[in-house]
């Protein structure tokens, strides 16, 4: 087997509709300048609120990893 060395990134992704949504945004947009992706990590979610309280937008932080290339 050959070895690999994978870079990680952080990415926020937001949706006005859900945190799945969210995350699968910035996957998604990832995936158009990023080739080999590997792993998508959710390690945040949180919620932004307009100044009554309401929810605006759902927001995942994710750590995405794709293979290093030379």
């Amino acid at each position: 087997m050959t070895e690999s060395v994978y870079k990680v990134i952080e990415l926020i992704g937001t949706s006005s509709e859900s945190w799945e949504k969210a995350a699968a945004a910035a996957v998604e947009r990832a995936g158009k300048t990023l080739r080999d992706l590997r792993v998508a990590e959710v390690v945040k979610l949180d919620l932004q609120l307009d100044a009554k309280g309401k929810i605006e937008a759902y927001r995942a932080k994710l750590n995405v990893s794709f293979k290093y290339e030379d």
